[in-house]
C-alpha cells in the first residue's frame, strides 16, 4: 500500500487529551465501521482501488483475486452505502460499471496505511512470536501425548 499524507485534522485530534466521556453514538459508529472494515474483503478493495485508481468490476475482482463474484458485488455495494466507493454504471451494451475510491474512501485507506507500516516495522517479531507459540504448542502436546 502506498504511504498515504496524514490528514491535519486526525494528527490534530491525536495530539489533544483522550475525552473522559465518549459520545454513544460515535462509539456505535466506530464499532460499525471496524466491524465492516476490518474484514479482508473490504481491505483488499480498498487496497486494490488505492493503487490502481478507478477499476471497472471484472479488473477489480483480477486485481483482489480469489474473490467470488457474489462476495465482490456485496463488499462493493457496502463500501459504496458507507460513502467509500463511487459506483459508476456506464449506459452501453453490455453494461460498463466501475468503481473509484471517494475521498472518504482515501481517508480510510490513509487511516490503515499505519497498519501496514506497523506490519511492515514489526514483522520479524510477530513471526518470532508465532514460532515460539507454535514450538510450546507442540511441546504441550508432546507432553499430553506421553501422559
Amino acid at each position: 500500500m502506498r504511504k498515504a499524507l496524514p490528514d491535519p485534522q486526525i494528527e490534530a485530534r491525536r495530539r489533544e487529551p483522550v475525552p473522559e466521556t465518549v459520545d454513544p453514538a460515535i462509539e456505535a459508529l466506530v464499532h460499525d465501521i471496524i466491524g465492516k472494515v476490518a474484514d479482508k474483503w473490504t481491505m483488499l478493495i480498498l487496497e486494490a482501488l488505492h493503487e490502481h485508481g478507478t477499476l471497472r468490476f471484472t479488473q477489480l475482482g483480477k486485481v483482489v483475486g480469489r474473490i467470488s463474484q457474489k462476495m465482490l458485488t456485496q463488499t462493493v455495494r457496502q463500501m459504496e452505502k458507507d460513502g467509500l466507493v463511487r459506483r459508476t454504471v456506464h449506459p452501453v451494451i453490455p453494461p460498463h460499471v466501475d468503481y473509484t475510491l471517494t475521498p472518504l474512501g482515501e481517508s480510510l485507506g490513509a487511516a490503515f496505511c499505519g497498519v501496514w507500516i506497523w506490519a511492515e516495522t514489526h514483522h520479524a517479531e510477530i513471526e518470532r512470536a508465532r514460532a515460539s507459540f507454535a514450538e510450546r504448542e507442540a511441546a504441550t502436546s508432546r507432553l499430553m501425548a506421553n501422559d
